[in-house]
């Protein structure tokens, strides 16, 4: 069941939002000369800096999904306390958060780069309200700003997908150089690339937007489709082509793929909350990679235990074979921190064999039988194993990076064994040899 304050949110979520001043009641119906707002089905906004087009829909899917404190917490934490709290309060009111994607002139950024159709969506009535802002031309770029400015002074809680690295200091920079509105001050500013590439990268490879509504988000079960999507590629020409004098037929797929990317960010955060805000073992139908991706995001975060459960689990479901010694490499690790030395012990023996992990974990099972076991013998073994294995690497490696890292490695180990037989009685010290396999 959830909280009452989940309950409390949901229910103000649910609430149709209050028109403010700054936001204009009506708009104006476009002239018939002005087939693109015609197209786009838009109306013409007007403020002190001039107009543009505004369309406004909308959705009743992805449904409204209530912020969960503990995925909030995750979600916020820093380096910095203060700087995580002041994040973490801002989330906490869903009714402050703007969804926000742009769709621009050029796609690397830089001062010669226009924001022509600004997309933001908010939590309306158990829906989704989604706002197009798009200038017909580059004159009309003051008004979609000013626009922008007081949106943002309503609800300052930025949610973008990649928009710390391109949305946001694009428009930041468009903002300056207006030199006549001030760029708007985020209360927080929460980027769902970042946790969308710690959870399913390792299943995924690529983490577009597109690739995760395709895998992640069950795009048949939320009723919406992008079999006739444009090309993002392709977006910039289309406008350019459009201001030149052609037809404006294109932008209406621009406006279709804006809509789309800001209810698959809307949807995206949904996923991450519903996924960080229990326990994994709790999760249904859950991909053993996506429950890996969650270990790891997890111990990023400080969260051992949780990280644990998620990484064990993920092992019990059958990660594939390429990544299972480095689940068990971490799970290993894991335990060893917690105080589980046999239980570390005993997954390092799984992976000793391993082309890629098998030399630390060698070398943690000398750290384990000298220190904890006081076998000398078997340290030995383990650091005679790792030395052979590391030798064979540094021969078929050409990299001189990863050959001076080996060689450091090797010197290490050669002291390691120097000093571990010299505790072991001589018999003991002949004996190893016997032991030791090779090969």
């Amino acid at each position: 069941m959830a909280s009452s304050a989940n309950r409390f949110s949901r229910l103000a979520a649910l609430r149709p939002s209050h028109s403010t001043p700054t936001r204009p009641l009506t708009l104006r119906e476009p002239s018939e000369e002005d087939t693109l707002a015609r197209l786009l089905g838009a109306g013409v906004s007007r403020n002190r800096f001039g107009e543009h087009l505004t369309v406004r829909n909308w959705f009743y899917t992805p449904e409204f999904a209530a912020p969960d404190p503990t995925a909030l917490e995750l979600l916020s934490r820093t380096g910095d306390p203060t700087l995580s709290r002041r994040t973490r309060q801002a989330l906490e009111n869903p009714e402050r958060w703007l969804f926000l994607d742009t769709e621009t002139t050029g796609l690397a950024g830089g001062t010669g780069t226009y924001a022509f159709l600004i997309g933001l969506a908010w939590w309306d009535a158990g829906g989704l309200q989604v706002e197009q802002l798009f200038m017909r031309d580059f004159s009309e770029e003051h008004s979609v700003l000013c626009e922008l400015a007081a949106r943002l002074a309503d609800r300052p809680v930025l949610i973008t997908f990649n928009g710390k690295t391109f949305d946001w200091p694009l428009l930041e920079s468009r903002f300056t150089m207006t030199r006549s509105i001030g760029v708007p001050q985020l209360a927080a500013h929460l980027d769902l690339l970042h946790p969308a590439r710690a959870l399913w990268k390792l299943r995924l490879g690529s983490v577009r937007l597109v690739e995760l509504e395709r895998q992640v988000l069950d795009p048949v079960s939320l009723g919406w489709h992008r079999e006739d999507d444009i090309t993002s590629a392709f977006i910039p020409q289309y406008y350019f082509d459009y201001l030149r004098g052609g037809p404006p037929e294109p932008l209406t797929g621009i406006t279709r793929h804006n809509q789309m990317d800001l209810r698959g960010l809307a949807a995206l955060s949904s996923k991450i909350n519903a996924l960080l805000s229990i326990d994994s073992s709790g999760q249904e139908n859950i991909h053993a990679l996506d429950l890996f991706g969650l270990s790891r995001f997890l111990q990023h975060r400080g969260e051992a235990d949780r990280a644990h459960s998620a990484c064990a689990q993920a092992l019990d479901l059958g990660l594939p074979s390429e990544f299972r010694p480095r689940a068990r490499r971490e799970l290993a690790m894991m335990a060893k921190r917690k105080g589980h030395h046999f239980r570390a012990a005993e997954l390092w023996h799984e992976i000793v064999a391993d082309s890629q992990h098998g030399i630390y974990a060698c070398e943690q099972l000398a750290i384990y039988y000298e220190r904890r076991v006081k076998n000398y013998v078997r340290a030995v073994e383990f650091a005679r194993l790792a030395l052979f294995n590391l030798r064979r690497s540094r021969s078929n490696n050409r990299d001189p990076y990863i050959t001076a890292r080996y060689a450091r490695l090797e010197g290490e180990f050669l002291k390691r064994i120097a000093r571990l037989e010299s505790r072991m009685t001589p018999h003991a010290a002949e004996s190893t040899g016997k032991v030791l396999p090779l090969i």
